[in-house]
């Protein structure tokens, strides 16, 4: 099986109520979708989205960055050399991580199709059922419990609370949400790099003191000052859980050399696709350090690859932030993973076992052309 060519398409879903954060507010999931072509007529599926805040990336540097600079090392690659193939995209081009994410999901799924399996069970297996949270925007503090409580409606057993624009009144936020929900589910908060180190440091301990328990608060400081995150860690009782502070190996590796977090969240589009979300995972697990996986808000494409990982490095992710499609009015996507509310499921077909993209537009695109791999003559 032979990659020949790779096409794109943009993918749209509106959103049932405006994703807000602390960063930005957003009403629309907006991805590229990767369509890798084989000589066999298998074709897999990758995504995107533009996170110009997180990443640096947009949908045009995403697309440009596929076309002319990765995918002319993987035309005419055969898929069983998926060694090869990962290597060739992460070495391709500096950074661009969601790009080389999309490029790599694809290839993932193709490799799945090769050998006739579902992802996960060809990256080790595991119980092909998981929960997830669902994110709460930061909005008025009545809108906030409302919406906390229609989710715990829904069944969702944990909620993620955005916070991080005002410190005093994300206390009263988050104080009025857990006494609404009143123990019936778990509460992570997620300050998106909102507060200084000691800003954090004070609301958590308002928190603590108060008695409100949290599971983990996430990211409360500037995604690069790690000292910052140590400062945070060493001086409250809740966990610590970096994710603009992680997004490769080496970032991974500092953060546990200096016990600056307690909790490592993996995301596809910021580790650069799935290899190296594996070797963040491993790294984890030796040295006894759970992880998150989450997503950004993309489509269910590139969701359902993290559910594969979820699955099958469930020993080291032990928390699962994958409710995207459950914040979309639909879900456009046919494949081998169902979104039920907070119950994921993967099936049995191969790969991601996508059949079917609805309301997909297919953009003019022509693929760069391949490299030469012959080897040239040194005579």
């Amino acid at each position: 099986m032979k990659i020949q060519s790779i096409r794109f398409g943009m993918l749209g879903v509106p959103l049932k109520t405006p994703f807000k954060t602390s960063m930005r507010t957003v009403k629309e999931i907006e991805d590229v979708v990767v369509i890798m072509e084989t000589d066999t007529g298998h074709v897999g599926y990758g995504s995107a989205p533009a996170t110009a805040v997180i990443t640096g990336e947009t949908h045009g540097s995403i697309i440009e960055a596929i076309n002319k600079v990765i995918s002319p090392g993987l035309i005419g690659r055969e898929i069983e050399d998926l060694n090869t193939l990962t290597d060739s995209i992460q070495n391709s081009i500096v950074k661009n991580f969601s790009a080389k994410a999309a490029t790599e999901i694809a290839v993932y799924d193709l490799y799945g199709q090769l050998y006739g399996a579902p992802l996960y069970k060809l990256l080790g297996g595991g119980d092909n059922v998981i929960t997830t949270d669902i994110t709460i925007s930061v909005d008025y503090i009545d809108k906030m419990v409302e919406d906390t409580m229609a989710a715990i409606d829904l069944g969702f057993e944990t909620l993620k609370i955005k916070v991080g624009k005002d410190p005093a009144l994300d206390i009263e936020r988050i104080k009025a949400i857990y006494a609404a929900v009143n123990e019936r589910a778990l509460i992570r908060l997620d300050a998106n790099q909102g507060w200084t180190p000691k800003q954090t440091v004070s609301v958590l301990r308002t928190l603590e003191d108060s008695g409100v328990q949290l599971e983990l608060v996430e990211q409360p400081v500037k995604g690069d000052d790690i000292e910052g995150m140590k400062y945070v860690t060493e001086r409250i009782h809740t966990p610590v859980m970096a994710d603009e502070s992680s997004f490769g190996p080496k970032e991974a590796i500092e953060l546990i050399r200096m016990r600056a977090a307690d909790i490592i969240n993996i995301k596809l589009m910021k580790t650069g696709g799935i290899s190296n979300a594996i070797k963040i995972a491993d790294i984890a697990g030796i040295y006894g350090v759970d992880c998150m996986i989450g997503c950004m808000l993309e489509s269910s494409i590139g969701v359902a690859a993290a559910a594969h990982i979820a699955v099958a490095k469930s020993s080291v992710i032990t928390k699962i932030d994958l409710d995207t499609p459950s914040l979309g009015q639909y879900d456009p996507v046919r494949s081998g993973v169902q979104f039920n509310n907070a119950e994921i499921t993967i099936t049995d077909l191969p790969g991601l076992g996508i059949s079917k993209i609805d309301n997909l537009t297919m953009l003019d695109i022509k693929t760069a052309p391949k490299k030469n791999w012959a080897r040239k003559s040194t005579g």
